[in-house]
């Protein structure tokens, strides 16, 4: 996952990382309920089948693309929907788990914000599931397709709904496959900085594409859950994304430069040396033109200039070499 990220440290202020014991046993005991409840949805086969036709005609009235052009591109060949059902039947939980445990290793505060939207959506489909039983198409008889699980497998289904105890075949709307892939993108692309973060978006068109190609789910399933989401986006705001600390140049520090020593006339300022490195010194006013020299010694030299020193004195350097060849000639007229 890091392959499209970049680091986004959360800053001083970052939110604490919640307890992980505390974590597992809340989201395992989230699933647990989700699970149960959808059992209780169970035994509502005539009902289920009605809502089924009313979804299906609706959707024709909304002239909105039949499932079946879908599922035709998929039964082009065996290994394509046989890969379609294996998306469908394995990608769906450990994708959002991993962006669940991602995100609380390194994004606490978005991991706090992601689990609490991801629960008020799971718990709004839940209370659908459990009022607005629903038949997938593929066991819809009007609607023509073909159920792929159960020709071409995998399947997390059994051949018989009313006697399916591992899942409830009636709980098609809205599609949690389609939510849950969907809050996992909104949740990386608000997370991370990368600019190909847009790129997790392929994670639930694919999944959308591969929830209709296998007739598990009608269109509106899948718009219902975007609406759900959608509510609860609006309700739960993400956390404010500070800036990486790459983005944030800091501002040049000043270079100090050493004080000469030197005193300006009455009347004008000192020119300012510190941050000046490396740049010309203007002569004080009033001073005669310098010779040469830049920064500091050109300093001195104006200064000496200017109160008729010697340009030995105004040039520490050429002072000290000057006076080392004179106590050398001295030397040499002592010998003779």
């Amino acid at each position: 996952m890091d392959s499209l990220t970049e680091p986004d440290p959360e800053g001083a202020a970052a939110v604490q990382r919640p307890p992980l014991v505390r974590e597992l046993l809340l989201v395992a005991g989230l699933f647990v309920v989700y699970k149960v409840g959808r059992q209780l949805a169970n035994g509502h086969t005539g009902e289920a089948f009605h809502n089924a036709q009313r979804v299906w005609d609706g959707e024709r009235a909304l002239r909105l693309p039949d499932e079946g052009a879908v599922q035709s591109a998929l039964l082009h060949g065996d290994a394509l929907v046989h890969v379609a059902n294996t998306y469908y039947a394995v990608v769906h939980f450990p994708a959002t788990a991993a962006f669940l445990v991602w995100l609380y290793l390194r994004r606490p505060g978005h991991y706090l914000w992601a689990r609490r939207v991801l629960a008020v959506l799971t718990a709004a489909a839940l209370v659908l599931h459990l009022t607005f039983p629903l038949a997938p198409p593929r066991l819809l008889a009007a609607a023509g397709l073909v159920d792929t699980a159960q020709v071409y497998g995998p399947s997390v289904y059994g051949g018989n709904p009313e006697t399916d105890s591992m899942a409830n075949q009636f709980a098609a709307m809205p599609s949690l496959h389609f939510g849950w892939a969907l809050m996992v993108a909104i949740g990386l692309i608000a997370a991370t900085r990368s600019r190909w973060r847009p790129l997790w978006l392929l994670h639930p068109l694919l999944t959308l594409m591969v929830i209709v190609g296998t007739a598990n789910h009608y269109w509106l399933d899948a718009g219902v859950a975007a609406a759900l989401l959608g509510i609860a986006l609006a309700v739960i705001h993400a956390p404010v994304r500070t800036a990486a600390a790459a983005d944030r140049t800091p501002a040049p520090a000043d270079i100090a430069v050493p004080a000469t020593g030197l005193t300006a006339p009455a009347g004008d300022a000192a020119p300012p040396l510190a941050g000046l490195a490396g740049h010309v010194v203007p002569a004080p006013v009033g001073a005669a033109p310098s010779t040469g020299g830049s920064g500091l010694v050109g300093a001195r030299r104006a200064e000496a200039e200017r109160v008729g020193a010697s340009p030995a004195e105004a040039n520490p350097a050429k002072a000290s070499r000057a006076g080392a060849e004179r106590v050398g000639t001295e030397r040499v007229g002592a010998g003779r």
